[in-house]
C-alpha cells in the first residue's frame, strides 16, 4: 500500500495511537483519584467507595451530554470525505455553544440535590458525606470537560488526533501530580486535603485542558468559534444524532448505576472492590477505543466518499488490531493479577473481593474489543438510531435480567460481572451481524 493510503497500517495508527493515548486520559483521571485516596490513612475504604460512586455518576453525565462530540465528529468526517468541508463552517461554534448551555443547566439543577442523588446509589453515613464533598467540587469541571470534548470532536472530524492527545496527556500528568500534592499535602507548605484534594486536582486538570483546547483550535485550524446565524441545517441533524446517543447513553448508564447500586448495597468492601474493577475495565475499554476512534474518523470519510470497499476493509483491519490489543491486555492483566488491585487499596477484604472477580474482567476483553470497534464505525457512519436500539436491547433484555437473576441467587459481585458479560455479548453480536448484512454485498 502507498503511504498515502488511508487504510495503510501507518495511517490507521497515525489516527489510532494518539486517540488511544487521549482516550485513556479520562479513566486515568478517575483511576488516579481512586488509587491515591484509596491509600489515605483514615477511612480508606469509605473514601474509595465515595470516589467510585461519584465517578460513576459524573461519567454518566459526561457520556450522556458529551455525545455531541461524536455527532459533530461524524458530520465533519463525512463532509471531509465528500470534499465539502467549507459548507459547514458555522456548525462547530453553534454545536459548542449548545453544549455549554446544556452543561450549565445540568450543573445548576444537580447541585441542590447532591444528597438525594447519591442516596439513590445506596450511599449512606460516612460514604454519603464523602460523596457530597467530592461532587460539590468536581461538578464544576463538568462544563469544562464537555467544552474540551467538543473541541476534540472538531479535530477528529478533520482527521487529526494528535492535538487532542497532547491536551489529554498534559491534563492527565497535571492531575496525577496534583493528586499526590493535594491529597497527602506537603509538610509545612500544603495541608493534606484527602478526598477534597483529589477533587481539586481533577478540577484544575479539566480547566487546563479546556484552555489548551481553545488555544489549539484557534491557532491550528481554520475553525471559527464566533457564533453566527442563521442556524446551520446540519445542527438539527447533529441534535437528532446526539438525542439518539443521549437515550442510548441513559441505557448505558442504567447498567453502570445498577452495578454500583447493587455493589454498594452488599457493603463497603464490595463497592470498593467494584470501584477497582470498573476502573480497570474502563481503562482497557478506552485503550481499545483508540482504534474505535480511527474507525469513527475513517468510516465517516469513506461513507461520505461512498467507498464501501474501503469501509469493509477498515472493519476487518480494525477488528484484527483490536483483538491483538485485547490479547495483550489479557496477558498483562494475568501477570499483574493481584498487584493491580493493590495499587488502589491495601485493605485485605477489598483485595480478596477484587481477586475473586478480576478473571471475568480479563476474559471480557475480546468482546469489548469487537463491540467498541464496531461502535466507533457505526458512529462514524452517523447510525446513531441503530446504536441506540442495540444498547437499549442489550441493557433491558441482557444486563437487567442477568443482574437481577444473579442477585436472586446470591451471586453478589459475580452477578454484576456476569451481567456486564451478557451486555457486551449482545452489543458486539448485533453490530457485527448488521454491518456484514449491509456492506458485504456492496464490496466490489
Amino acid at each position: 500500500m502507498s503511504k498515502n493510503n488511508p487504510l495503510s497500517f501507518k495511517n490507521i495508527n497515525r489516527l489510532a495511537v494518539p486517540a488511544l493515548l487521549a482516550g485513556i486520559a479520562e479513566p486515568i483521571l478517575s483511576a488516579t483519584d481512586a488509587a491515591v485516596v484509596g491509600n489515605v490513612p483514615e477511612q480508606a475504604t469509605e473514601v474509595l467507595a465515595a470516589v467510585g460512586i461519584v465517578g460513576s455518576f459524573l461519567s454518566a453525565l459526561i457520556w450522556i451530554l458529551g455525545q455531541t462530540r461524536s455527532a459533530l465528529q461524524a458530520i465533519i468526517s463525512q463532509y471531509y470525505g465528500a470534499d465539502k468541508i467549507n459548507e459547514i463552517s458555522t456548525l462547530p461554534a453553534q454545536a459548542i455553544y449548545f453544549n455549554i448551555l446544556l452543561s450549565a443547566i445540568i450543573l445548576v439543577t444537580t447541585l441542590p440535590f447532591i444528597e438525594s442523588i447519591f442516596s439513590l446509589y445506596n450511599a449512606s453515613g460516612l460514604i454519603l458525606d464523602y460523596c457530597v464533598q467530592y461532587y460539590s467540587i468536581r461538578a464544576w469541571g463538568f462544563p469544562l470537560t464537555l467544552f474540551t470534548f467538543a473541541i476534540f470532536g472538531i479535530f477528529r472530524g478533520l482527521q487529526n488526533t494528535f492535538w487532542p492527545m497532547v491536551v489529554a496527556i498534559i491534563g492527565a500528568v497535571v492531575n496525577i501530580l496534583l493528586d499526590f500534592i493535594l491529597v497527602y499535602g506537603i509538610d509545612g507548605y500544603i495541608p493534606a486535603m484527602q478526598i477534597e484534594g483529589a477533587a481539586y486536582a481533577s478540577l484544575s486538570a479539566q480547566a487546563l485542558m479546556a484552555v489548551l483546547s481553545l488555544i489549539l483550535v484557534l491557532i491550528k485550524t481554520d475553525v471559527s468559534l464566533k457564533l453566527k446565524f442563521p442556524i446551520h441545517p446540519e445542527l438539527w441533524r447533529l441534535m437528532g444524532m446526539a438525542l439518539n446517543l443521549f437515550v442510548r447513553t441513559i441505557a448505558l448508564n442504567l447498567a453502570l448505576y445498577l452495578a454500583n447500586s447493587f455493589a454498594t448495597d452488599y457493603g463497603a468492601s464490595y463497592i470498593a472492590a467494584q470501584t477497582i474493577l470498573i476502573n480497570i475495565w474502563l481503562f482497557s475499554a478506552f485503550f481499545i477505543d483508540g482504534y474505535a476512534a480511527a474507525g469513527n474518523i475513517l468510516a465517516g470519510r469513506f461513507l461520505g466518499a461512498k467507498d464501501y470497499t474501503s469501509l469493509w476493509e477498515l472493519s476487518k483491519k480494525l477488528s484484527k488490531y483490536s483483538l491483538i490489543i485485547a490479547g495483550g491486555l489479557m496477558l498483562l492483566s494475568a501477570i499483574l493479577y493481584e498487584p493491580l488491585g493493590l495499587i488502589f487499596s491495601k485493605e485485605p477484604e477489598v483485595i480478596a473481593r477484587f481477586t475473586a472477580l478480576f478473571f471475568v474482567v480479563i476474559l471480557m476483553q475480546p468482546l469489548n474489543a469487537l463491540a467498541f470497534i464496531f461502535d466507533g464505525i457505526f458512529k462514524g457512519m452517523g447510525e446513531m438510531k441503530y446504536l441506540r436500539n442495540v444498547l437499549m436491547a442489550a441493557t433491558f433484555f441482557g444486563f437487567v435480567p442477568a443482574i437481577f437473576i444473579g442477585d436472586y441467587f446470591g451471586l453478589k459481585l459475580y452477578a454484576v460481572w456476569i451481567a456486564f458479560s451478557v451486555w457486551m455479548l449482545v452489543r458486539s453480536g448485533a453490530l457485527i451481524l448488521n454491518f456484514r448484512k449491509r456492506f458485504k454485498p456492496k464490496v466490489t
